[in-house]
């Protein structure tokens, strides 16, 4: 197979806020005289209607009404991503995307996705960032208690059927996924390239979301725990349900099932690190599986 070359530039990159200078509108003709144009302010954008609300546990709820469909969307959001792992236990966030999609005590086997074919949902889907994690389900309306209840449920309980055995077996499962999206793919290892260039070995931003193999074969059931009892409380998650539905009726569900699940240790913010680079850098990775020169410029 034929080995190219993928040039990455890392262009002078200051990660921060930065400002563009106010250009004018171009000039316009008419064939017919019209009045000077007067400047006028730009509209507000217009907020969706919410209701937001915090359960004595510390879980943050967002309700939004959209009488559209005759669905309602769930969202779970842990703020919790690879940013917080620690050095040598890199793709915990990633690897909870997977284990929170299997069985809990009352749910049983099969999980969300199970749950929400047998109730007529759209399909369960999630996904990992470096700073949180979701978890996403669309439902018939009528079955929006159902999907509260087996949220909460997960939360408070899943972490009681992760064994040895589920867990390597979805240790090979996201190994595999890493394989087949980063390792033997086309430009697959471009960001990992690109960020070990930008940020220091000591920066939660230097290793990617899915981590290492090495990393998640390493992985304990005790280091899995401590995971989830550090990160997976109620003061650290947002709940959002968007959608047909009758707000204060699910806010007696929200009552019922999340807030008798305890309340984690507080979390402290994450210090910033502002990235630096104080010089223009050049670099290449031969990539094994691509057959076209890729240019990066960062």
């Amino acid at each position: 197979m034929q080995v190219s070359q993928l040039v990455l530039a890392s262009a002078i990159l200051m990660m921060g806020a930065c400002s563009t200078a106010d250009t004018a509108p171009a000039p316009t003709t008419s064939s017919q005289a019209e009045p000077a144009a007067t400047e006028t302010a730009e509209a507000e954008p217009t907020l969706l209607p919410y209701e937001k609300f915090t359960l004595e546990n510390g879980l943050e709820v967002i309700f939004h009404v959209d009488r559209s469909d005759p669905v309602v969307a769930v969202s779970l959001t842990a703020h919790v991503g690879s940013a917080r792992e620690k050095p040598g236990r890199t793709g915990f966030a990633h690897l909870f995307e997977h284990l929170l999609f299997l069985e809990s005590e009352n749910l049983g086997p099969g999980g969300l996705d199970k749950l929400s074919a047998r109730i007529g949902g759209s399909g369960a889907n999630g996904s990992t960032s470096r700073d949180r994690t979701n978890y996403l389900q669309t439902v018939p309306n009528d079955a929006l208690e159902k999907m509260l209840w087996a949220e909460a449920d997960k939360l408070g309980w899943f972490i009681n059927t992760v064994t040895e055995p589920v867990l390597a077996k979805e240790k090979q499962v996201v190994k595999n996924e890493k394989r087949q999206g980063v390792d033997n793919r086309p430009y697959g290892h471009t960001f990992y390239v690109m960020h070990k260039a930008l940020y220091p070995e000591s920066h939660p931003y230097n290793w990617q979301v899915i981590g290492s193999l090495e990393d998640l074969q390493a992985a304990t059931l005790e280091d899995v725990k401590d995971f989830y009892r550090t990160w997976y409380t109620p003061n650290n998650v947002t709940l959002v349900v968007a959608g047909d539905f009758d707000t204060a009726q699910a806010r007696e569900w929200v009552e019922k099932y999340f807030a008798e699940i305890p309340r984690g240790p507080d979390i402290e913010p994450q210090p910033k690190e502002p990235g630096v680079v104080t010089e223009t850098v050049k670099l290449f990775h031969e990539d094994n599986f691509a057959n076209q020169p890729q240019l990066n410029m960062v």
